[in-house]
């Protein structure tokens, strides 16, 4: 794996997902209880930020079309989307968050 520091732990609150770019990648990196996942940031229905979207619990609903989606494993849970989003391993050493995007 290869992990690069994407955030601090205080920049990612379980109402206010962080969004993190590498190049043309875009990831949300959300926080869930006491766990920290990634997914992809941009809708797979149509072009929406994730990190602009309602955040409850561990599902994200998108902010364009409504499409809800299951933070920790970034599957489709209603339409109009009818794909899941990507997953990326994510690690915390102290207050960083790593993340693998290979």
């Amino acid at each position: 794996m290869t992990w690069q520091l994407a955030t601090t732990c205080d920049k990612v609150a379980p109402d206010a997902p962080f969004a993190f770019s590498r190049g043309e990648q875009k990831v949300a990196i959300y926080q869930v209880g006491a766990e920290y996942y990634a997914t992809d940031n941009v809708c797979p229905h149509a072009y929406a930020l994730m990190t602009d979207g309602f955040v409850e619990g561990d599902k994200v609903e998108c902010p364009l079309h409504g499409a809800v989606f299951h933070i920790p494993t970034g599957r489709c849970l209603g339409p109009p989307a009818d794909c899941d989003l990507k997953t990326y391993p994510l690690k915390i050493e102290g207050s960083q968050v790593f993340i693998d995007l290979s």
